[in-house]
This record gives structure tokens, sequence and C-alpha cells, in this order.
């Protein structure tokens, strides 16, 4: 950290300037250091309304009712305890005592109905994933009531969109209020936010007075950040760089596991995508292995489903036959002929765009893959870049394929996944594929309280899922930030949803 004079920093201070003097501050009589820390990363924030991203818990700025920890278990945070009743349909939650609002508001259960009331306002796919029929308030009790039994809803609690604000502030989207241990001192969006510690956090003071944190969806410029001082973490440096920061003494570079799966979403709503054989065609003509070797420089692997084969509720798929070769043997049984080099039915050649985005730079270099390899077998591919792929990808219909990144069980439990990706009105229900046997099968699942028999019904999902194609699971990419050696306390969370802690520290 820059050690700076504080009488400088008050002058700086008087004329607007106190961002350029950030490690001093003065107090009576004596100089005491200002603790503070930059994180640049590519998440892109161009709102922190919770209900619309998750900047606001990942900067520490909101808190869930319920949390996951690093053992994919979901445990309590502003809710003390909770339980159910009526087979699923009620839950009770007793929100903690001693808890204030960054503004100095009590949190109470009523403050809590409050901030859920417009989660489900502003957000269809998490209206459709809680249920919610009633809520009722009374003191530190919050009672809910689903319409239909729902045995996951404190997992869906955990979500960053149900994040608990006061909903009565002027300004959600760029100053929102909630009871974490910094607020919010400025924000630009997709560019820069300063946090401020919240002394009265009811976890204890965080050790940090204030943190700066930037957004970049270049790798490289992320890099460059952290080998010049001007930052002290790094989420997801470039890949090609790990080497190079694993010699340098004053940095660390933590490398994990992830929950995340490079997927291929097909969208039902293309002709062509309507065929079962066609997704398998595209589902086998990438070999996840040259992914790994060439996308991600090694740091990954295959996939051979949604969700990591150590979780209790991966399905065994079969061990595929990949290439053009053997995608050309599904194009034919989808009616598809191979002549003069292009893939014709009905006269013309199979082509369709697909989309992806720039900040998971792994993303378009497999898009380009996959469209080299398609051309092998006859099928041309439009390549586009957006800057905000959800948003495209679910009100936007021109698209074949996207490639996308996905946490598949952030929570630790296969519901978020199935739920997500092919329930009506999921998040991530952007294939508008419908099969009954599936959503039955999920439907089932959400009843289901008893954990072996959640796995079961999983297991069997994931089968379905498979047999049909609805998507096809590329790699599991590794998740690695490198740091200063002068930071403590930081965690690579394997859900990625809590990055700025009052633990967090400097020396």
């Amino acid at each position: 950290m820059r050690k700076k004079i504080s009488l400088l920093c008050l002058m700086l201070a008087t004329i607007g300037m106190l961002g350029a003097c950030s490690s001093k501050s003065a107090s009576i009589g004596q100089e005491s250091e200002t603790k503070s820390l930059t994180f640049v990363s590519n998440f892109p924030s161009d709102t922190l309304d919770p209900q619309l991203n998750y900047t606001t818990v990942r900067a520490g700025i909101a808190e869930t009712l319920v949390k996951v920890n690093e053992q994919l278990q979901i445990e309590p945070w502003l809710a003390k305890k909770w339980k159910t009743e009526d087979n699923g349909t009620t839950w009770i939650f007793e929100i903690r005592d001693g808890i204030t609002f960054q503004n100095g508001k009590v949190l109470n259960a009523e403050a809590v109905k409050h901030s859920l009331e417009r989660t489900i306002k502003e957000n269809e796919a998490m209206k459709s994933a809680l249920k919610m029929k009633e809520m009722k308030a009374s003191g530190q009790i919050l009672t809910i009531t689903t319409t239909e039994p729902l045995a996951t809803l404190p997992s869906e609690l955990v979500h960053p969109n149900t994040a608990i604000i006061d909903v009565d502030t002027s300004d959600i989207k760029s100053k929102p209020v909630g009871t974490g241990p910094f607020k919010v001192a400025s924000f630009k969006p997709d560019n820069e936010m300063k946090v401020k510690k919240y002394k009265e956090y009811w976890g204890g003071e965080p050790k940090l007075d204030e943190v700066v944190l930037t957004f970049n969806d270049d790798e490289n410029a992320r890099t460059s950040a952290l080998q010049s001082g001007e930052a002290d973490i790094v989420y997801r440096p470039a890949i090609e760089s790990l080497n190079t920061l694993k010699q340098d003494s004053s940095i660390v570079v933590d490398i994990q596991p992830s929950l995340r799966n490079q997927m291929l979403f097909y969208n039902s709503r293309q002709e062509a995508f309507k065929d079962k054989n066609v997704r398998k065609a595209f589902d086998v003509l990438l070999n996840p292995k040259d992914v790994v070797d060439t996308g991600l420089a090694g740091q990954g692997s295959p996939a051979k489903g949604p969700f990591l084969e150590s979780l209790d509720f991966s399905n065994n798929q079969k061990t595929k036959t990949y290439g053009p070769s053997e995608a050309q043997k599904y194009l034919e049984k989808a009616g598809y002929i191979l002549k003069d080099g292009k893939a014709i039915k009905n006269g013309k050649q199979l082509s369709f765009k697909l989309v992806t985005y720039p900040y998971r730079p792994e993303l378009p270099l497999m898009s380009q893959m996959l469209q080299s390899e398609a051309k092998k077998i006859g099928v041309k591919i439009d390549i586009q870049q957006v800057e905000n792929m959800d948003e495209y990808m679910t009100t936007k219909d021109d698209w074949g394929i996207v490639t996308y990144s996905l946490v598949t069980a952030p929570r630790g439990d296969a519901g978020y996944f199935f739920n997500a990706l092919y329930m009506e009105g999921g998040a991530f229900n952007v294939g508008h594929f419908h099969e009954p046997a599936l959503i039955s099968i999920i439907n089932e699942l959400n009843k289901t309280v008893d954990q072996k028999q959640r796995n079961k019904l999983a297991r069997q999902a994931g089968e379905i899922a498979e047999k049909e194609t609805l998507h096809s699971s590329i790699v599991h990419p590794n998740n690695f930030v490198a740091y200063k050696d002068n930071v403590k306390n930081w965690v690579t969370t394997k859900s990625e949803y809590y990055v700025i802690t009052k633990d967090l520290d400097v020396k």
C-alpha cells in the first residue's frame, strides 16, 4: 500500500480529490493507517440492484436469508433458523435480532417481506423459482406460503437476487442499502465501485476500511493491473499468464475446480434445432479434451454432464465418440446430405447464428473451434459477440446456439439447474424445450426433502436431458484468482457468490 501524508489527504479531500489518497487518514493527535484494497474482476455491473445483478452480494453490501458454505451445504445467514409445515408449502423463518441496515434501520420480518416482494415483482425468474403465494410478518418471524410444496425454498433463498435491502431508499440501482459489512460510497456503471466499511455490521467490524472494485472484461488488462501494483486482487487473470505469475514471489495464485460448465444452449424455436439428431451432431462435434487443452490452456476438465462427477447427483453418462465424422452421422439421420461441401436439406444449407460473449474469453475461442469443425461437415456458422448475453438470449430468437458459462450447482443441489433450464419461467430456459417426462421428475424433485431420493431423481432427470440432448456440457473450467502476498483471508469460493467479506484484510 502506498503511504501518504495525512495533511495532504485532508487538503485533497477539500477539493474533491479524496480518491487520490486512500491509504492514510487523520485522527486526533496521530496518524492512523487506512486499510484499502483494489479488486479487479470480469463481472460486468451496469446496476447494483440486487434483484438484477449479483454484485451487491459479491461486494459485501447485501446479504441473503440463507447462504452456502464451501462444503456446498446451506446454513443460516440473516435468518437464524427455519422450519416447514404442511408438507413444504408453509415455511417459517426466524430473522436474527440485532441487525440494522446501513442507514440504521432495524432489520425485522416486515423489512424482509418488503424486500422479497420487490424481488418477485422485479425478477420473473425468481418469481417462478420461489413460487410464493403469501408472506406474513410478525416481529422477527416471517411465514411464507408457496403455491405448491417446495422442499428447496431455503436453497432458493441463497440466490443473490434474493438479497435483502431497504426498499424505501431512493436509488436502489446505484446505492442500495443492505445489511452487509460494506456500504456503497460511489458507483460508475460497468466501470468502478467504491465501498466503505459499515462499522456497526452485525457480524463484527470489517477489517478493511474501503474496497475499490473495478470491472474489466480484458483478461490481459486485469493481469497487468496486478503486475503493476494497481490491483491487489485479480479475478481470472489471463490463463497464459498463470505460470509467470506463479514465479513472482510477491503474488499468490489460487486455482480451484469450479462448479461452472461451459455449455452449448440450443434454441428449439429455430427449425433445425427442433430435431434431436441435429442437436446430437453438435453435442459430439467438439472433443472436450481439445477445448480444455486449447481454449483453457489445461485449466479445466472435460464435462461428462452438467455437474462435476464428484457430486452425488451427477448421472453417469456413456462415453462418447467425438469429431466431424461422428457428427456427420447424426446430420444424415436428420435428413442432411453433404453436397459440394454443404449440408443440404430441402435445398438449403444448414446455417445459423452462434452467439457468445467476451468477458469469458474461452467462450469466443470455443465458438471459433465449433465454427471450424462445423465447416468440415458443411454447416455454416456466423458468430456474433454480445455484451449482455443474458438479455440477448432471453429476448431474441435469431440464434441457433449460444455458448454460455453456467454455475450449475451453486447451492450444492441439482434443483437449481433443472428448474432454471427446463421449467416454464426458468431463468435459463432459453431453449424453450418442453419435455413432459422431465418436467414430471422435476416437479417430484421440488416436493422431495430426503436427500438420497433427491439425488436419485436428479440422476433420472439428467438421463432424460442427456438422451434428448437439450443442452451440451463441454468443459468444467478451473476458477483462478491472483493476489498480492500482503492480502489476508482471501477465499476463492466455489459458488462465486461471496467475494468481499468482513474478514478480508491487508498486512
